[in-house]
């Protein structure tokens, strides 16, 4: 398979190429950059020297040659190119926000209109495995939400609230520099943000509402001095009460033949450059705290991306994605 990558000089494009390069099947043929076109990848993306010998492009989006587009863009940029992709028969995976939530709800979380809105499956496989089989077009989840949903999914129809507390690296704030991603201001620190407005709120509402929970949902994120990862902490508050046996069990049953989803104590470094979701359970009666670890731009992005393209395109889902964490 012939893969563009729209969108291919951050963190995330580079997360797509470094994957990809393992997988049976898919070449990366297309890398584009506005601002970049013309120049090496492996000038911006150092680690791949010797991987690939591809130039930024800046190509028409009419004349971009692929039978799988990831669109690693900001949120709003998908919208003016899915549309056009889809009509020649390209498939696509989109990274940004624009396809997650129904239309209504990404124009009052956003603040823009959408225009150009068709539903689209939400990729996370181990929830929407079926919808993501063959389908033309995938909305790829937000990192948050990933460790969010995971860690709560077993637990959500027994819940009145869950809460979920999570600690990210800086990398998620993306490759453009800014005050909050400085080194003195992250270094030696840990700070909340958003504490009640983060975005990524709508779509951990989303999925526990699929999974049949009427909870109340709360989310507020910390930034910590890691590079990569986000570890959740979600307070799950039940309406009944379960012993940690019955709890463990819940897990192991709804996670059984999922790959990527390991029941172990959640770990950053076990999980960073994989596409793993480390998740594990400790029950009081009424009050679950359950604990997940992803790496946010892997399973928290490139690599979830990676796995809904196999799942479009009929390849093992585990293909191109089957390797350890880092640990140390």
């Amino acid at each position: 398979m012939k893969i563009a990558i729209i969108g291919a000089s951050g963190y995330a494009g580079g997360e797509l190429i470094r994957l990809l390069v393992h997988h049976s099947a898919a070449k990366v043929t297309c890398a584009t950059s506005r601002k970049l076109a013309g120049t090496p990848l492996d000038q911006i993306h150092p680690h791949l020297k010797g991987f690939t010998d591809l130039k930024f492009e800046n190509p028409e989006i009419d004349a971009i040659d692929a039978d799988v587009v990831f669109l690693a863009v900001p949120h709003t940029a998908a919208m003016t190119y899915a549309g056009k992709l889809l009509s020649r028969g390209i498939k696509v995976v989109d990274l940004s926000a624009d396809y997650r939530l129904p239309k209504e709800v990404f124009e009052k979380v956003y603040g823009v209109p959408h225009t150009d809105f068709f539903p689209a499956p939400y990729g996370i496989p181990e929830l929407h495995r079926k919808e993501c089989i063959n389908a033309k077009f995938v909305a790829n989840p937000g990192c948050f939400p990933t460790g969010a949903t995971l860690a709560a999914a077993p637990l959500a129809k027994y819940a009145h609230t869950v809460i979920f507390d999570s600690k990210t690296g800086v990398s998620g704030a993306g490759d453009n520099p800014s005050a909050t991603t400085h080194y003195p201001n992250v270094g030696d620190n840990v700070g909340p943000y958003k504490w009640t407005t983060h975005r990524h709120l709508a779509e951990m509402k989303q999925e526990l509402a699929f999974l049949g929970s009427k909870a109340n949902v709360y989310f507020t994120p910390h930034l910590v001095p890691v590079n990569r990862g986000i570890l959740t902490t979600a307070h799950i508050l039940l309406n009944e009460p379960m012993e940690q046996e019955e709890v463990e069990k819940l897990y192991h049953d709804f996670y059984k033949g999922e790959y990527f989803v390991r029941y172990q104590k959640p770990s950053l470094a076990a999980v960073r450059g994989s596409n793993f979701c480390d998740v594990m359970v400790e029950s009081e009666g009424h009050r679950v705290v359950a604990v997940s670890a992803i790496d946010n731009l892997v399973k928290g992005a490139s690599g979830q991306a990676i796995q809904n393209m196999n799942l479009m395109c009929g390849y093992p889902e585990t293909d191109g994605l089957v390797s350890a964490g880092m640990l140390p």
